[in-house]
């Protein structure tokens, strides 16, 4: 907020990120997953580790030696990479907990995301099931 007035610049540029960074998630996937074929998630596997160097060289470089417009840099970091993995955001997090030797906090972190992930994961799939049948897979 600058002298009292909201400026939807920030918000816009990390919708239209976001947009763009699912198109990327969606097609690179189906790229990987063409190329590799079905029996692992290479897709998604891509995508989250290409979403985590990017994070880090492009987090590392525009916090740093290469300054950029604040707008800028949060539709890139926040809007495009958050719309093509979170995976790097929660990566870029942990290794800040490392990296502030907060090394409990960053265990339970990466412990907790996982887990409780996947639980939720669980728990999703089982309360459809529950309210729609055994047919949804």
């Amino acid at each position: 907020m600058a002298g009292g007035s909201v400026s939807l610049l920030k918000p816009l540029l990390i919708f239209l990120g976001a947009g763009a960074g699912g198109l990327l998630r969606y097609y690179i996937g189906w790229l990987a997953q063409s190329l590799w074929g079905p029996t692992f998630p290479f897709g998604t596997l891509v995508c989250n580790v290409t979403g985590c160097l990017l994070m880090g060289f492009l987090a590392t470089a525009w916090m740093g030696p290469v300054l950029i417009r604040d707008e800028f840099r949060v539709a890139v970091l926040v809007g495009i990479l958050g719309g093509y993995t979170t995976f790097s955001s929660f990566g870029r997090e942990t290794l800040t907990l490392l990296q502030d030797g907060e090394w409990g906090r960053a265990g339970a972190y990466v412990l907790a995301s996982v887990l409780v992930g996947l639980f939720a994961v669980w728990a999703g799939a089982a309360l459809a099931t529950r309210i729609y049948g055994d047919g949804v897979s």
